[in-house]
């Protein structure tokens, strides 16, 4: 797992509106991020078509930027943009969950 993976579609040009920054604050490679980081990227694929930063921030590496984002629990999730911004906490199992949280899907 990188830092930064970044995605992007050739075939469509993206535009700020459609650009998707995504915060992943975990503490550690551990199954747990592991799991979660896959179920993220999944996630982005099937609904972002690549138009989308995903940004993991390992805490026990640099526990300071967790006060940014006001993190509180592991593993967190960030929507920076588009905004507003949302947050969700765990571990992504939830795909229903996720894709309300980040407003991807609206409330069934």
């Amino acid at each position: 797992m990188t830092d930064v993976e970044k995605k992007s579609n050739p075939g469509k040009p993206t535009t700020g509106e459609d650009k998707w920054l995504l915060k992943l604050y975990v503490a550690g490679q551990t199954p747990k991020t592991v799991t979660t980081f896959a179920n993220l990227k999944m996630i982005c694929e099937e609904y972002l078509q690549g138009n989308y930063q995903i940004e993991v921030i390992d805490l026990l590496i640099n526990p300071i930027l967790a006060k940014d984002d006001q993190i509180l629990a592991l593993p967190t999730l960030v929507r920076k943009l588009p905004e507003p911004m949302r947050t969700i906490i765990g571990d992504l199992s939830n795909r229903e969950r996720v894709l309300v949280g980040l407003d991807i899907r609206p409330i069934s």
